[in-house]
């Protein structure tokens, strides 16, 4: 209040009343006993697996989700956690931890890196990898892929330039005489391998790569050039500090004539990592995750490789300059020279599920251990778990991620026992899953970042930081949308050849086209929606429906005067919405297959998880609904089954988690006494 007396003016007798009321209400208060404060006790740390109990074996689990190498991943994780290289670390009692440490340097990670596949190359981790074969070779070596990125993805993505783009490309594109030259230096690590395909000025449009490879057959020779600053090499994994050589792709140029991209081998470093002439790298800098990989730039100053160098399963150059090749069409020819692409693709899915199933496990952990608010004055306070709204964050990720689990495997089995038959099947498949599970991934890990709160920020608890380190999958190795749109492409293709032939489908799944329409009933009861056979019509009908408006779409653009690629690319909004669909439907039609393989209480929990992928993609995609595919009632209904799932599936949130098979020393502090490892007596430890 303020006095008059203030301006220099004596009080009015209002101010003293004011004042005399005022002090009088404070002596009241100051003259009452305060009653007692009821002190709530600390809070505790209790271990879920107290009160959460399994209902079903997950041990068998396991097998399902993993699918293979269950004891190859066990070797390897304790690999990793018995070596100091992995930065074992004790937190939260006697609870021991590995993660990389992030407060190292770029130089730092990158040699750390370096060192710990070097530890992996002397445990004999990596024996046959190029110079074995068969498909338990490549699962074997899938499964050791998906620890490793679990550990670091920069650890995996290093590993995964040298194998799977170096080595595939050896593999696939270099015929005996490259084999035996450079498969097994390879594999022992005496060659370090990269790939230069990207550019600066060319990404995903690798036909329109600007390095040029110039036959000199005076010499035979090929000189390798790099004629302007878009032409540089970029992004190449392993090109800034310590690659030997690299797979280099170019434009062919034989007596002025290109040939197209062709792949070759150039040696860039000596063996005492010397930089060699007629090439320049520069260093691509910090990024914001997977700085222990040394992206590099590169450009060739009229690089000379013998003869011999071009891989030349495709394509050869004779000595006299005369180019030959068995593949006569010139797009089959293309599309041969990116085979390897498609290996590094299912490494690459499969890899974003496991990671997808760690950010889980240590978000539902936390869950079930973390209290907040009190529902009822005399309770305690509740877990988050047990709100509706958190099991509505977390669960239907869970059974995403053990949907996208099941339909990598099936990938990775395609995969390793491909025929030339099935490179279509396959390129399709992978890019599909490529593009959904690596955009699920950094929706999972952001969603388990916020369920975590504030401890979710902190890089011990690994979500936070999984989220920059993950964040590339989106674009290297194929951009999602593009690859989505290769997906739909394919789809309009089969749907164009069937009908121009009168020929029923039999390719990439679409048989089902060949079957009567399915009708949805305008109100679909609980266990009709909880039904593989209702959610298999809805999911095809959804496919069935986008494919035919999407076609409809392109050829009314055609009509009107467009070309076929540009009418495609007019249809762009109907055919992501029939790449999504496409997925979504093969996924669960894996899922369903594999839950028919199973019995007992296994396949009660995995008919959850699969109801639960099922109505949370039609609860999510608004298709259904805009194209008239389910009612609104249908829909109102879906929702509310969803929660009903989530309260389903609540009491074996934890048993599906430990079903994962990630050690505990892969997760972070707050997956267990998260209070213990933040106490006084742990202070040092930051």
């Amino acid at each position: 209040m303020v006095f008059s007396s203030a301006r220099g003016l004596s009080p009015s007798s209002s101010d003293v009343e004011a004042v005399s009321r005022r002090v009088a209400v404070i002596g009241q208060h100051l003259g009452k006993v305060l009653p007692a404060i009821d002190l709530s006790p600390c809070v505790g740390y209790s271990p879920p697996e107290s009160s959460e109990k399994a209902a079903f074996d997950t041990r068998e689990m396991r097998r399902v989700l993993d699918g293979h190498d269950l004891d190859a991943r066990d070797w390897v994780f304790r690999l990793m956690e018995q070596s100091s290289l992995f930065y074992p670390r004790q937190r939260g009692g006697n609870q021991v931890f590995v993660a990389p440490d992030y407060n190292q340097s770029m130089e730092q990670q990158r040699e750390m890196t370096m060192s710990r596949i070097e530890f992996l190359l002397d445990k004999g981790v990596f024996d046959g990898w190029l110079t074995g074969s068969g498909a338990a070779v490549e699962l074997r070596r899938f499964a050791l892929m998906d620890c490793f990125g679990l550990y670091d993805h920069s650890l995996a993505i290093k590993l995964g330039v040298h194998f799977f783009l170096w080595g595939g490309a050896v593999q696939f594109f270099g015929t005996k005489r490259h084999h035996e030259k450079w498969l097994k230096d390879t594999e022992n690590y005496v060659i370090k391998g990269c790939f230069a395909m990207t550019e600066l000025g060319h990404g995903s449009n690798v036909r329109g790569i600007e390095t040029v490879a110039t036959y000199d057959s005076n010499t035979q020779e090929f000189v390798i050039n790099t004629p302007c600053e878009s032409a540089q090499k970029y992004w190449i994994g392993g090109a800034a500090k310590h690659a030997t050589h690299t797979i280099v792709f170019c434009q062919l140029h034989i007596n002025g004539v290109s040939e197209g991209v062709h792949a070759f081998i150039a040696q860039i470093r000596d063996s005492n990592g010397n930089v060699m002439p007629n090439v320049r790298v520069a260093d691509c800098g910090h990024k914001i995750g997977l700085n222990g990989v040394d992206n590099g730039r590169i450009w060739f100053d009229n690089l000379r490789v013998p003869r011999e160098n071009l891989l030349n399963s495709v394509a050869d150059v004779l000595p006299n300059g005369q180019y030959v090749s068995a593949i006569k069409d010139p797009d089959q020819r293309f599309a041969a020279f990116l085979a390897p692409l498609t290996c590094g693709r299912v490494n690459i899915a499969v890899n974003a599920v496991y990671v997808s199933k760690m950010a889980l496990a240590i978000a539902v952990r936390y869950a079930l251990t973390r209290r907040a608010f009190h529902v009822s004055s005399n309770g305690p306070e509740v877990l988050l778990l047990d709100y509706p709204s958190h099991q509505r964050r977390l669960l239907p990720l869970i059974a995403k991620a053990c949907a996208m689990s099941i339909s990598g495997n099936y990938l990775k089995k395609i995969y390793v026992k491909r025929s030339p038959d099935a490179n279509k099947l396959i390129h399709i498949y992978s890019s599909a899953l490529k593009a959904t599970f690596t955009w699920h991934n950094v929706s999972i890990l952001q969603e388990c970042r916020e369920a975590c709160g504030g401890q979710g920020l902190k890089t011990e608890n690994r979500i936070g930081v999984l989220k920059g380190e993950y964040d590339v999958q989106s674009t290297f190795e194929g951009d999602n949308n593009v690859l989505m749109q290769q997906v739909s492409k394919a789809l309009l293709a089969e749907y164009i050849s069937a009908q121009k032939k009168k020929q029923p489908f039999k390719a990439l799944g679409l048989e089902h086209m060949n079957d009567p329409c399915p009708v949805i009933p305008a109100k679909l009861t609980s266990s009709e929606l909880r039904s593989i056979k209702v959610q298999t019509e809805v999911f095809c009908l959804r496919e069935r429906d986008l494919l035919i408006r999407y076609a409809g779409e392109v050829n009314r653009y055609q009509s009107q005067g467009e070309s076929k690629e540009t009418a495609i690319l007019l249809s762009y909004q109907l055919g992501e919405e029939l790449a999504r669909a496409f997925t979504e439907r093969a996924i669960l039609h894996s899922f369903a297959e594999e839950e028919s393989l199973v019995t007992g209480p296994l396949k009660a929990v995995l008919g959850l998880l699969r109801c639960m992928y099922a109505l949370i993609c039609v609860e999510e995609d608004a298709s259904f609904l805009r194209y008239g595919i389910l009612s609104p009632s249908n829909a109102a209904s879906v929702r509310k089954e969803v929660m009903k799932l989530c309260s389903e599936i609540r009491p074996q949130a934890l048993a599906i988690v430990d079903s994962f098979g990630i050690p505990d020393s892969f997760l972070g502090p707050i997956a267990f006494d998260w209070i213990q490892a933040n106490s006084w007596s742990e202070t040092s430890t930051f």
